[in-house]
C-alpha cells in the first residue's frame, strides 16, 4: 500500500516550477524534488530524491526546437551510483 504526500507546485512566473513530495511504501519512504524553467524556447531542470535505504539519484536536462527540430538530452546518476546520459531529436 502506497500513501502519496501531494506534490507541491510553486512558480515565481509562468516559466519556472518546483515540485516535491514524498512516497511511503512497504520498505520505506522515498523523497523527491525537482526544479526548472524556460525562456527564449528552451527548457531546463534538475531533480532528484532519496530512496528508502538511503539510496540517492539525481538527474537534469534540457530541451529546446528550432526550424521543425526538437531536442532533448540529459544526464543523471541511478541510485547505485551509475550514470547516464541521453540525446535525442525529433523532426516534423
Amino acid at each position: 500500500m502506497f500513501v502519496a504526500a501531494a506534490a507541491a507546485a510553486t512558480a515565481s512566473d509562468a516559466s519556472a516550477w518546483t515540485r516535491s513530495g514524498a512516497v511511503t511504501g512497504l520498505r520505506g519512504t522515498t523523497s523527491f524534488g525537482g526544479s526548472g524553467s524556460c525562456s527564449g524556447g528552451t527548457c531546463a531542470w534538475q531533480g532528484g530524491g532519496t530512496g528508502p535505504a538511503g539510496n540517492s539519484w539525481s538527474r537534469s536536462g534540457s530541451a529546446s526546437c528550432s526550424a521543425g527540430s526538437c531536442t532533448r538530452q540529459g544526464q543523471g546518476t541511478g541510485p547505485r551510483g551509475h550514470s547516464y546520459s541521453y540525446s535525442r531529436t525529433v523532426s516534423r
